[in-house]
């Protein structure tokens, strides 16, 4: 963390801030009561950041209207406090597989800040209404209150989803609730539906994490995707997009994610061609998709690895400042024009500065920034962000090195990952691990299959020394 330049420790006034700090006031006034509905919560079995939580309803012509309930967060951590200028200068919590770097101290993330069970919070609403096509036909933003009634878990919801388990929490859940999950899955793949028809990559695939017991690596944990992940991942990419949009109406600046046309189309379209499919010489997310949507059917066992070499060569994505009335980019990735990071305030800095953003668009007030201001944020967000994803591959290395470190000298197949002055990277696809090529690697590009022996390894460097056969 201290490496790359993250402050891992809170300094004592932000200590002393969070000690001392209450609850937000939950005064109605100017806040939708919400905390009627059935809402509930989706996330890892171990989350107690709670950053969002969900409820839909039916309406006419079978359409579905959606809410995201967003923490308040800026109703709590002030502009300036100490706890405000710690969490801008990491802007970001990070997540090394083993010890998890909030951005704000527990007391608010896990507690003051989060939508827990049964408790009444602030939130900010995003509202989109779901067609029988898949099209989002309207939305509004405003601030409310609201009360998770359940929280739920990726595992347990996924399960019930698919069938193969008789409830979707670890109790018995109401009538009301498995009806209000069964309609969110609905809403979900219509959503995901239309947004693969317009273009959206299928990109991803299986996620490990370390399995650490007594400070040592025992294994990886897989996060396979599913129905459950499904739900949160398509809601909040329509709730992102209708923040953005609704700042824009109002005539606000607004922190925009993005992802550019793809640095390396060539190499994109050199791996596509591998496959005996052609992409067009200019970036195509259409044609693009449909050879991902194929690959992922056809080869899920190797997709996770053909994603990966896609989103190397696609270039990451970044935060820009939109001014009213200018041109913008959009996000290639998921092809949609208007995008923000808006769901996740306890966990990113550019989420609680959106929300700063959003009130002052709703009570009419003057932006909380300049456009300097917000431009070197979005520069240092996406910079942070860059920095916490170094940290997490670099601790998921040394996990991998840990676990690997019995195996010298056994072969396995791998694909390449990384290939600049830097040297030539692969992922290994009988374990999960990603190392560099020292012998036998000229001539090697991203996308490559190739067969390895590992050489060697440094746990505490996070090294695993790799000889293309």
């Amino acid at each position: 963390m201290i490496a790359d330049h993250f402050q891992p420790d809170f300094p004592p006034d932000a200590v002393a801030e969070a000690k001392a700090a209450t609850a937000a006031d939950l005064s109605s006034a100017g806040r939708t009561d919400l905390r009627g509905l059935l809402w509930s919560s989706i996330d890892n079995t171990t989350s107690r950041d709670l950053d969002q939580i969900e409820w839909a309803e039916t309406l006419s012509e079978n359409r579905i209207r959606v809410r995201v309930g967003v923490a308040d967060v800026s109703a709590t951590i002030v502009p300036g406090s100490a706890c405000d200028l710690h969490a801008r200068l990491n802007a970001t919590s990070v997540y090394t597989g083993g010890p998890v770097f909030p951005m704000l101290p527990e007391r608010f993330s896990t507690d003051l800040t989060s939508l827990g069970p049964d408790v009444d919070r602030p939130a900010l609403v995003m509202e989109f209404v779901v067609d029988t096509t898949g099209g989002v036909v309207c939305a509004d933003v405003f601030a409310a209150l609201v009360r998770n009634r359940a929280q739920l878990n990726y595992d347990q919801v996924g399960s019930w989803l698919q069938g193969n388990a008789p409830s979707p929490s670890s109790g018995t859940a109401t009538n009301e609730l498995q009806a209000q999950l069964r309609l969110q899955a609905e809403a979900a793949a219509r959503l995901k539906k239309f947004r693969k028809e317009h273009g959206a990559l299928t990109l991803g695939g299986v996620e490990t994490v370390p399995i650490v017991i007594d400070n040592q690596v025992k294994g990886f944990d897989f996060e396979a995707e599913n129905p459950a992940r499904d739900i949160i991942e398509s809601f909040m990419i329509a709730a992102n997009v209708a923040m953005a949009q609704y700042l824009r109406a109002k005539n606000s600046m607004c922190l925009r994610r993005v992802v550019r046309t793809p640095k390396r189309w060539d190499r994109i379209q050199a791996i596509a061609a591998t496959h005996n499919v052609k992409l067009s010489a200019q970036p195509d997310p259409v044609a693009l998709g449909e050879f991902l949507a194929e690959r992922n059917q056809n080869d899920p066992d190797h997709f996770p690895e053909l994603s990966l070499a896609v989103l190397k060569a696609m270039g990451p994505g970044e935060y820009i400042v939109e001014q009213p009335g200018t041109e913008h980019v959009g996000h290639f990735g998921l092809a949609v024009g208007d995008y923000s990071h808006s769901t996740a305030p306890n966990r990113r800095y550019a989420d609680l500065t959106m929300q700063r953003l959003l009130k002052a668009a709703i009570s009419k007030a003057p932006s909380p920034f300049t456009e300097p201001d917000l431009a070197q944020l979005a520069l240092h967000c996406t910079e942070r962000e860059a920095a916490a994803r170094h940290v997490e591959r670099f601790m998921k290395k040394v996990a991998a090195a840990m676990l690997l470190s019995s195996r010298i000298g056994q072969t396995f197949h791998g694909i390449v990952t990384g290939a600049s002055e830097k040297g030539i990277y692969a992922r290994l696809i009988d374990a999960p691990a990603e190392g560099r090529i020292i012998r036998g690697e000229k001539g090697l590009d991203v996308g490559e299959k190739v067969q390895v022996r590992l050489v060697g390894v440094d746990v505490k460097k996070g090294f695993i020394d790799l000889a293309a056969n």
